[in-house]
C-alpha cells in the first residue's frame, strides 16, 4: 500500500427524541421536512447509500454504495432513528461493513462515543459509560466488535484513551494538530505541529496503565477543502486533488458525512467518483480502511497527544465551557458565549446529584450498581432483555416496586448523560434546539431522580442558569428558557393520556364495547380501553408503560370527546388504579408545547389525505370516462371548473389507465395541465404518483410497458415527481432486459 487513501465520513446527529415520547417532534427549522434527522438523512444519508456516478452523457451508469468503499462511524443516537424511520438506509449501511469485511478483512465502520460528549470534561464513570455503552450499541448493530471510536470533535486526553483501550478499541482519529511529539524509541521525543507532523502512518501512544492504542492523524487541509473549498463541485478536481497530495503510505480525510449532500448538493456524486477512481487502482491509489491498513502496517513511532483538545476550537475543548470565541459565526461575531459556562456548570451541578443519589439508592437494588450500570448498554441497545439483566444484576429479592425504582435509575443516568451531546455548546445561543434539548433530557433524569427519592434539584440547577444570558433578549436567562421551554415538554399521565385519546379519534380507531386500542411511540405505550357510552361519556381505564420499565401506570377513565370539530374541546377524568384522587381536566388546559400540538396536526394531515386521494380516486374514475371529445372553439368542458377538486384523481387515472382516444385526451389534457400548474396539491400527487412507481417495480412480476408509459404520461401532464426511489427499485433489478430497458432509459440510466 505505497499511496493507500482512506476518506473517513463522521455520520452523526445529536440525541432529538423527546425523552418521554421518544419520538423526534417537529422541527421547524429543517422544513419543508419534518426534523432536522429526516431532513439530512433526505439529502445526505440515503443518497450516499445510492450515490449516482454518471457516464459522459449524463446518464446514470452505476449506482454506488459510497459505504462500502469509504470509513465511516454512525453514532447510537443517529442510527436507532435510522432503524425505525430508514430502514433501507440503515439497511445499506450494514451491508456496506460486511462487503468491506469480506473484501478487506477489516469492516469500514468504526464505533462512536454514544452521546457524543466532550470526553476530557467527562467524568471518569461517564467516560466509561460512554465508550461501553457505544461498543454495545456497534456489536448489536454490525456482529462484530469495533475496532476504532470516533470521539466527538475528535476531543482527547490521556483518561479517554485509556477508556478506549479497556474497552478494546485499537485506534482512534485525530486531527494533526493535536500531536505535540513523536519519537521513534518512546525515550527521546522531537516536537511537532500540524505542518511538520508525518500524517502518512499510524502511530502508537503508550498510556499509564500501561496498555497501548494506535492514532491516525488525518489531511487537515484537504479535509478542510472538501468542507469550506468547494472541492465537491467537481469530482475529476477532487480526485485529482487527492491523486497529488498522496506518497507513501496512507492518505486520510476526515469529513462531516452531511458535507455531501446536504451542505453541498449532489456531493455524494463527487465522492462517489473519486471512490470509484480510487477502486479502480488509478494513479497507482489503494483504496483502503484504518483497521486493515493499521493490521498490515502497526505503528513504527510513538505519538504524545495535546491533552483536552479538539480539532473544533483552537482553545482546546473551550468550546464546550466557556466564551472562547469559536463559534459557527452564526451573527458573525455580534453574539456572545458567555452562558457557555453556567449551562456546563448547572448540568455537571445536575449530574452530581443523579450520580450521588444512584450509589446510595441503587447499592441495595443491584448485586453490583456500577457493574449493572455498564451492563445496562446491553439493554439499550437491545442484545440483552429485561428478564435477562434482571437475573443476572438485581438482587435477588428485589421486590417488584424495587425493580422499578432500579430501572429508573438507570433510565435516569443515561437521560443525565444525554444532556452533554456536544451541540448544547457549538452554536451561539443558549435558546437554540441544541441546548433547550440538553435542558429538556436534564429535566427528565431529574424527574426520573425524583421519583426515586431524591430532594428535587430543580432550584439548586436553575439558580446556576439564571447565570446565563442569553443574546436574545426576550429570551432572558438560561432560568427563563428551562421554565419556558424545557418545561412545557414534560409528560405527565394527562398529557399522555389526552395525546392518546386525540389520536385515537383522529385516525377513527377510538375502541367501544370494552375494547383496546394503543398509541405506540417509542419511549411509551398508552393503551385506552372504554365501553360503551352513556350519553356523551365514556367509561374505561388507560395504562401508561415506559419502554423498557416493567410495571405500568394504571388509571380509572372517564371521556367525553369534544362535541365541536376542535378535538381539543374534548375532556376527561382520571383516578390512579392504586388510589388517589380523581382528576379531571380538559385537553386545551393540558397545555401541550406547539411541537406536540403539531404532531397530532401532522397525524390528522396524514388520516385526511389518505382519505382525500382514496374518495378523489373512486369519483375520479367517473369523471375521466365522461370526458367528451372536443368540438370547433371548445377548450374546456363548460363546467369543468366544478371539476377542479377532482385534480389530483383525474391525474392519477390518466397516468395509470391506457390512453383516452385522442380528441378525448387532448381535451383532458387541456383541461389537467391548466387547472394543476398551480395546484396546492401537486406536491402531494408527485410525491405519492413516485412512491407507487416504485412500489410497482418492486413487485414479483413488474409491468414494464406500464411503468415506462406512466413515466412518459406524468411528463406529458406536466409532472416532475422525485423518481430517485423508483431508480433505486430499478437498479436492484439489472440487468435491464427486455421491456425493463425502456422503463431504465426514460428514468436517466444508461444502457
Amino acid at each position: 500500500m505505497d499511496r493507500a487513501l482512506c476518506i473517513h465520513g463522521h455520520f452523526y446527529q445529536p440525541p432529538r427524541e423527546d425523552p418521554w415520547l421518544g419520538r423526534i417532534l417537529p422541527e421547524g427549522s429543517a422544513a419543508p421536512s419534518i426534523h432536522w434527522n429526516e431532513r439530512i438523512c433526505r439529502e445526505s444519508y440515503a443518497p450516499l447509500a445510492r450515490a449516482r456516478r454518471q457516464n459522459g452523457e449524463g446518464r446514470i451508469a452505476e449506482l454506488v454504495n459510497c459505504y462500502s468503499l469509504m470509513s465511516f462511524n454512525a453514532g447510537p443516537t443517529l442510527m436507532s432513528w435510522m432503524a425505525r424511520s430508514a430502514p433501507d438506509t440503515y439497511a445499506r449501511i450494514l451491508e456496506a461493513d460486511r462487503a468491506s469485511l469480506a473484501r478487506l478483512g477489516h469492516g469500514n465502520a468504526l464505533a462512536q462515543i454514544y452521546h457524543h460528549v466532550i470526553m476530557p470534561l467527562a467524568t471518569a464513570r461517564d467516560k466509561t459509560l460512554e465508550v461501553r455503552w457505544a461498543v454495545d450499541d456497534f456489536a448489536a448493530r454490525f456482529n462484530r466488535a469495533p475496532e476504532g471510536m470516533w470521539l466527538s470533535e475528535t476531543a482527547v486526553d490521556t483518561p479517554t484513551l485509556e477508556a478506549l483501550a479497556e474497552a478494546g478499541i485499537l485506534f482512534t482519529i485525530l486531527a494533526p494538530s493535536q500531536a505535540i511529539a513523536v519519537s521513534d524509541d518512546a525515550r527521546n521525543w522531537r516536537d511537532v505541529d500540524a505542518g511538520s507532523l508525518d500524517i502518512r502512518q499510524p502511530y502508537a501512544v503508550h498510556l499509564p496503565s500501561g496498555r497501548s492504542i494506535a492514532v491516525f492523524f488525518y489531511h487537515g487541509p484537504l479535509s478542510q477543502a472538501v468542507a469550506f473549498d468547494h472541492l465537491l463541485a467537481d469530482g475529476e478536481q477532487f480526485f485529482t486533488r487527492l491523486s497529488s497530495a498522496a506518497g507513501q503510505g496512507l492518505l486520510s480525510l476526515a469529513t462531516d458525512g452531511e458535507t455531501y449532500g446536504h451542505h453541498f448538493k449532489f456531493g455524494e456524486m463527487a465522492l462517489a467518483y473519486v471512490l470509484d477512481q480510487a477502486k479502480s487502482g488509478r494513479d497507482g491509489l489503494t483504496l483502503t480502511n484504518y483497521a486493515a491498513y493499521l493490521a498490515a502496517n502497526p505503528p513504527r513511532q510513538y505519538v504524545r497527544i495535546r491533552e483536552a483538545s479538539a480539532w473544533s476550537c483552537a482553545h482546546g475543548v473551550e468550546r464546550w465551557r466557556s466564551d472562547c470565541g469559536c463559534t459557527a459565526g452564526d451573527h458573525g461575531g455580534s453574539y456572545n458565549q458567555r452562558w457557555r459556562a453556567p449551562l456546563r456548570n448547572a448540568l455537571n451541578l445536575l449530574k452530581s446529584r443523579l450520580d450521588a443519589h444512584y450509589d446510595v439508592t441503587a447499592a441495595p437494588l443491584f448485586n453490583d450498581a456500577e457493574k449493572a450500570l455498564v451492563a445496562y448498554g446491553g439493554v439499550l441497545a437491545g442484545t440483552v432483555t429485561t428478564e435477562a439483566f434482571e437475573n443476572v444484576h438485581m438482587a435477588p429479592k428485589t421486590s417488584p416496586a424495587g425493580r422499578g425504582t432500579a430501572w429508573k435509575l438507570l433510565s435516569m443516568q443515561a437521560w443525565g448523560l444525554a444532556s452533554f451531546a456536544s451541540c448544547a455548546w457549538f452554536f451561539d445561543e443558549i435558546s437554540r434546539l441544541e441546548p433547550v434539548n440538553a435542558l429538556t433530557f436534564a429535566l427528565r433524569a431529574a424527574e426520573l431522580a425524583r421519583t426515586t427519592g431524591m430532594a428535587d434539584p430543580e432550584a439548586e440547577v436553575t439558580a446556576v442558569l439564571a447565570e446565563a444570558v442569553s443574546n436574545e433578549p426576550a429570551m432572558g436567562t438560561g432560568r427563563d428558557i428551562w421554565d419556558n421551554l424545557a418545561k412545557p415538554r414534560r409528560e405527565t399521565p394527562k398529557s399522555l393520556i389526552t395525546q392518546a385519546l386525540i389520536t385515537l379519534a383522529l385516525e377513527n380507531r377510538l375502541p367501544a364495547g370494552g375494547h383496546d386500542a394503543t398509541v405506540v411511540w417509542p419511549g411509551v405505550d398508552v393503551a385506552i380501553r372504554l365501553e360503551d357510552a352513556t350519553g356523551q361519556t365514556t367509561s374505561g381505564a388507560a395504562s401508561i408503560l415506559y419502554r423498557l420499565e416493567t410495571a405500568a401506570d394504571v388509571f380509572a377513565l372517564t371521556y367525553t370527546p369534544a362535541t365541536v370539530a376542535d378535538p381539543f374541546q374534548g375532556c376527561a377524568s382520571i383516578q390512579p388504579a392504586t388510589g388517589g384522587p380523581e382528576e379531571g381536566f380538559n385537553f386545551q388546559a393540558v397545555g401541550l408545547p406547539v411541537n406536540k400540538r403539531q404532531a397530532l396536526a401532522d397525524i390528522f394531515t396524514r388520516y385526511a389525505e389518505a382519505l382525500f386521494f382514496a374518495n378523489n380516486l373512486a369519483q375520479a374514475a367517473i369523471a375521466r370516462s365522461l370526458v367528451t371529445e372536443r368540438q370547433e372553439a371548445q377548450n374546456t368542458v363548460n363546467l369543468a371548473p366544478l371539476l377542479l377538486p377532482l385534480w389530483p384523481g383525474l391525474i392519477w387515472h390518466e397516468v395509470f389507465e391506457l390512453p383516452l382516444p385522442e380528441k378525448r385526451r387532448e381535451l383532458l389534457h387541456l383541461f389537467l395541465k391548466q387547472t394543476g400548474r398551480d395546484s396546492p396539491v401537486k406536491a402531494a400527487l408527485e410525491a405519492r404518483l413516485a412512491a407507487e412507481t416504485a412500489r410497482l417495480i418492486s413487485r414479483p412480476d413488474p409491468d414494464w410497458q406500464l411503468l415506462a408509459r406512466l413515466i412518459k404520461h406524468a411528463a406529458d401532464l406536466d409532472l416532475h415527481p422525485d423518481w430517485w426511489a423508483a431508480q433505486n427499485a430499478l437498479w436492484e433489478r439489472r440487468p435491464f432486459t427486455g421491456s425493463a430497458r425502456e422503463l431504465a432509459t426514460a428514468l436517466g440510466f444508461a444502457v
